[in-house]
């Protein structure tokens, strides 16, 4: 294949003043693209506010003379997400990249959690996709042309103890992200979802390099994909793609074949009694529920 390129491009990434986002600042910068580096600049429980993470990542693009620019809005509002998109028209007259690797912490249990540590981690991971992809939408449309690529988890996907709020966030993005690979087909927009497995400031508590020596766990093992799913070759979209440490995968919502029982209710009984076959993951596919249904219905039609 020949080299992606990005020249042309403008490309905003939320909460690239470090770890994965910083990565996929400079491999776009490097590549061609404009960026429009945004980091609040707090700490990973989301706490306190500084310009020099931002200002770190856009000085070591300049540094190889790429182009970028800070910001230091939040995310978890309306008002913030506008604000970072508004950074990219004014300064390049247009956005074709919108990447929301924005994200923080506040790990609880269940029963422990309280409706601060819910909503804060849900307003900058989720609202946060919203804040910010709504006003990218926008603009992407009346070019015809987009990449957004959203952040998921494994703790999101499927789940992790004490992660009860970072999991719906992140559960809430692939949401979000299938309604508007649909919305987006008519105007050139493709959106996916990166699920990284990688060590940064955020999960350095959680995942210890001296737990697992052999594997190496740097934020540069998620970039390649990431900067592939934004760029024009990429002409997938409504893609969950797993990364981390020299892996890189498919997951999807899938859909067992199913059991057809019947035009007329049945009991609450013939339901049990067909629990195996209905819950049955051996012929898992990539299909929604609705078109399971209908080839039902089109093959009890065609007798």
């Amino acid at each position: 294949m020949s080299e992606i390129s990005f020249l042309g491009r403008v490309a905003v990434v939320t909460g690239s003043g470090g770890g994965l986002g910083k990565t996929y600042a400079i491999e776009l910068a490097r590549r061609g693209c404009a960026v429009v580096v945004n980091d609040l600049g707090g700490d990973r429980h989301g706490k306190g506010g500084s310009t020099s993470l931002a200002d770190e990542t856009v000085a070591e693009i300049k540094g190889f003379q790429g182009e970028a620019v800070a910001n230091y809005d939040s995310v978890s509002t309306f008002e913030g997400g506008e604000a970072i998109i508004k950074t990219a028209l004014e300064k390049y007259g247009k956005i074709d990249i919108l990447i929301h690797n924005a994200g923080i912490l506040r790990d609880r249990s269940f029963a422990n959690m309280s409706a601060e540590e819910w909503h804060g981690v849900i307003n900058v991971h989720l609202d946060g996709a919203f804040n910010v992809a709504k006003p990218a939408w926008l603009a992407m449309r009346e070019k015809n042309y987009g990449r957004i690529v959203f952040t998921s988890s494994v703790s999101g996907l499927f789940g992790n103890f004490g992660q009860a709020n970072y999991g719906a966030a992140k559960t809430g993005q692939v949401g979000l992200m299938h309604v508007l690979a649909i919305e987006g087909q008519k105007y050139g927009i493709k959106v996916n979802t990166i699920s990284p497995a990688a060590l940064t400031r955020m999960t350095e508590d959680l995942q210890r390099p001296e737990d697992r020596p052999d594997v190496d766990e740097s934020p540069t093992h998620i970039t390649p994909a990431v900067v592939f799913l934004a760029s024009e070759q990429c002409q997938a979209t409504s893609h969950i793609i797993h990364a981390g440490n020299g892996f890189f995968g498919r997951i999807q919502v899938a859909y067992n074949p199913g059991v057809f029982l019947g035009k007329t209710p049945v009991s609450v009984e013939t339901f049990a009694e067909n629990w195996d076959p209905i819950t049955d993951t051996t012929e898992m596919a990539i299909q929604s529920p609705e078109e399971r249904y209908m080839q039902y219905v089109l093959k009890k039609a065609a007798r």
